[in-house]
């Protein structure tokens, strides 16, 4: 997909375009198979941060979707989020491809930043999605700039979106790479000779491609980009023979840079998933007929229906009483919710009962599925920068050797009339030094035992930032439902009002309930399974909308209901404290009635994981605190939260939890764990967001970790895993850097040679690699 934005201000516009909804899809919409250009709007962009409002027949992708990435000034010079552009100018929008991390973001900002014309050019790296705010169409320039970076721009010129790219594309150099360093290493067995030449042709082939990046690179206003740096450690490895070790840092900067876009291609999934929640299609009632339409076409006030087992395609007021709900992709809630005529449905939803029908009221674009999409980037803008090491510090390493190094040749012969052969040695030697080999492998070698130690603990990390940024976390943000929780309702409680004994109440429940698709239902009809008792099917079985399900069973008739619906005398003083004091400890509670006299109480309760205690504890006495972020009731979250000794905020929607998320990251580095959909705005307004294995795709892929094991005390020993891993890089770098001085001083002083520094290099390489491996040892 493909975007081509233009947004005249002040002036009338230049460019006349429409965009229509009902036959092609937008930023704005759910289907975004098609490519678009020339995409265009009137109207200034949208000064709400929710949504942009899009008119019948003629919309715009809209800049509500545009945020950026969330780096700070210095890393991204026009960082910050998107205002409607300056009036006269444009705003242009394209699809990137080719970034596997935010530094790939920030050298598409430099190189498309400098063309002349351009006010403002922000990447939306989450999204892939290059924004533009120029005085004139700069179309082709854009191209030209970000092609010549390295990377590929879609929609541009009248190109259509490109294919994935096919196996052997993707990885077949790295296949071939490690084939070559295969080989030669045989020939090299055989002859030490033709094994350097084949260690040179290796080292060559693989270094092809990355010299070519850092060539495009430097002539679009990025020198020194770590792929200058690998350039120049396999270029000066080779130059001083180390063939083998400039073969070998090319591989593990590929692996690395491979890891990296697998995370990222796999991050961006979790977008189109949670897409996917809002249908395609939705069916319009009209004059009695009924016809389906697609969902970007849909405009308020229209009537839909929807059928039960599918999800609300927008958002909607019910037409009609006593219809549930389940809501649980936006609350987290996993009991459903029975709505009343008038009430307001929220897009994704899902029917859970039976066929009803809904006045739509929101706007193309601006459904509460939409609106999660667009916290998700706000909250990428607020999160702090994680540049990769290596990237940061190459900007002054690599010039600086490089420097010092050529003064060592030059500036004795030159001013002090020394020997020329011997500095130039001195400064070969100076180079090998200063090669970063050491470095470059110190902290991806730290990392790499790290995020490995981490799966076989059962954790998914993804990616080296997100390692290191666990073991900064202080404060812990837990969802409950399905994270502390379980995530699915049980029975906790059956009371007799009457003689009747509790698994014949259990028994007479269920075979009303048998069939049926509620939550609640299910759990009294497993729990009459788990218990081996009879299972009953009641005959006439019905449900009464806003009151109960009901049925015969041996001529007799069964209801189960909410207390709520039952008449005010119906019950006992005795049983209706009962029924308080259950409702007090956050539990949902029904009324067993037989031939008209209720004969028990059923409560149903979503319970504590079994480690989730432990796991809690384990955290304080590492010294990171804990709090529940919730869209349950209050009742239901005390109760939870008083057994787990945890701080509590119920009754939040995903915006809400994004604000808590906000205010408890500005006081210290806080994680979200949470499993649902609802979680993913969190996760990303989080200094890291943790997912739960057993949750949402969505919050999977949302999430910069995942728990695959699915255990809460899984999350204390990655953080202490993390904490480790940090430990080890920083002592990697001293060992790195140590010894270069070291050797720096010995070979300015012509107290060691060529040789040693081979030696100096490698050992400080072997050095750093052992030390790194040392992490695997702490996985169980």
């Amino acid at each position: 997909m493909s975007e081509h934005i233009h947004h005249s201000h002040g002036t009338n516009p230049t460019h006349e375009h429409s965009h229509n909804h009902a036959s092609s899809s937008c930023g704005c919409g759910h289907s975004h198979s098609k490519t678009q250009h020339g995409c265009c709007s009137d109207k200034p962009a949208s000064q709400d941060n929710h949504a942009s409002s899009a008119s019948e027949g003629d919309s715009c992708c809209s800049g509500g979707h545009c945020h950026d990435d969330g780096d700070d000034e210095d890393e991204h010079p026009s960082a910050g989020p998107l205002t409607p552009p300056p009036i006269g100018s444009q705003r242009f929008s394209w699809k990137i491809r080719g970034m596997d991390c935010p530094s790939c973001a920030k050298k598409i900002e430099t190189a498309v930043g400098g063309i002349p014309g351009v006010e403002r050019a922000v990447v939306l790296f989450a999204t892939e999605k290059l924004v533009v705010d120029a005085g004139h169409d700069v179309s082709q320039k854009v191209q030209a700039a970000v092609e010549k970076a390295g990377f590929v721009l879609l929609g541009a010129g009248g190109t259509k979106a490109q294919p994935e790219n096919g196996f052997w594309k993707e990885y077949g150099l790295l296949i071939s790479l490690v084939v070559m360093m295969i080989v030669s290493y045989g020939i090299e067995q055989l002859s030490p000779a033709l094994g350097r030449i084949a260690f040179i042709a290796t080292t060559l082939v693989g270094l092809a491609p990355v010299v070519r990046q850092a060539w495009n690179l430097t002539r679009s206003g990025t020198p020194f980009a770590i792929e200058t740096l690998m350039s120049i450690a396999a270029i000066g490895a080779l130059f001083i023979g180390a063939t083998e070790e400039a073969a070998m840092v090319l591989l593990l900067f590929m692996i690395g840079e491979l890891l990296e876009s697998y995370a990222a291609s796999r991050a961006r999934k979790g977008v189109t998933a949670l897409m996917a929640l809002v249908p395609e299609d939705a069916v319009v009632v009209e004059n009695g007929q009924r016809r389906t339409v697609a969902v970007s076409s849909l405009m308020p006030g229209q009537i839909i229906e929807v059928a039960p087992g599918a999800r609300m395609p927008a958002d909607a007021e019910l037409l009609a009483d006593g219809i549930s709900f389940d809501e649980s992709a936006l609350t987290g809630e996993s009991v459903p919710v029975e709505r009343q005529s008038g009430e307001k449905v929220a897009a994704g939803s899902l029917v859970v009962d039976r066929v009803c029908q809904l006045r739509v009221v929101s706007e193309p674009g601006n459904n509460a599925i939409d609106r999660i999409l667009q916290l998700i980037e706000e909250a990428d803008e607020r999160r702090a920068p994680i540049e990769r090491f290596l990237d940061r510090f190459s900007r002054y390493y690599t010039p600086a050797i490089m420097l010092f190094s050529l003064l060592v040749i030059l500036v004795p012969p030159l001013l002090f009339a020394q020997p020329w052969d011997t500095w130039v040695y001195r400064g070969l030697t100076m180079l090998l030094i200063g090669c970063p080999c050491a470095l470059v492998i110190s902290t991806p070698a730290a990392i790499t035992s790290g995020l490995a130690a981490a799966t076989r603990r059962g954790a998914l990390i993804k990616g080296g930032a997100a390692l290191e940024q666990l073991g900064r976390v202080t404060t812990i943000a837990f969802d409950k439902t399905g994270t502390l929780t379980q995530g699915t309702p049980q029975v906790t409680d059956v009371v007799a009002l009457s003689d009747t004994q509790t698994d014949q109440i259990l028994t007479l429940a269920a075979a009303v309930e048998v069939g049926s698709h509620h939550p609640l239902a299910q759990a009294i009809v497993r729990n009459v399974a788990d218990k081996k008792l009879v299972m009953l099917t009641a005959d006439d079985r019905q449900a009464k909308a806003g009151v109960g399900v009901e049925g015969v069973v041996n001529g007799a008739l069964v209801q189960v209901m909410a207390p709520t619906k039952l008449p005010q005398d119906a019950l006992s003083e005795d049983a209706l404290a009962q029924i308080h004091a259950l409702e007090s400890a956050g539990k949902t509670v029904v009324v067993v009635i037989q031939a008209q006299q209720p004969i028990g109480v059923i409560a149903l309760s979503d319970t504590l994981r079994a480690d989730a205690v432990e796991a809690l504890a384990q955290l304080k006495k590492m010294g990171i605190s804990g709090v529940m972020l919730t869209g349950d009731n209050p009742r239901a979250a005390a109760a939870i939260a008083s057994k787990l000794g945890i701080e509590f905020r119920a009754g939040l929607l995903p915006a809400d939890k994004v604000d808590a998320l906000t205010a408890l990251s500005q006081k210290a580095d806080t994680a979200m764990v949470g499993d649902g959909i609802n979680d993913a705005p969190a996760m990303k307004a989080a200094s890291i967001g943790i997912a739960m294995g057993s949750g949402s795709d969505v919050a999977l892929e949302t999430a910069d970790a995942a728990l695959t094991h699915n255990r809460l005390t899984g999350l204390p020993e990655i953080i202490a895993l993390s904490r480790a891993t940090h430990a080890n890089i920083r002592q990697n770098i001293t060992i790195a850097l140590g010894l270069k001085a070291v050797f720096m001083v010995t070979s300015l002083l012509g107290l060691t040679g060529l040789w040693l520094a081979v030696l100096a290099d490698s050992g400080a390489t072997a050095l750093v690699t052992a030390n790194a491996l040392r992490l695997l040892r702490k996985s169980k």
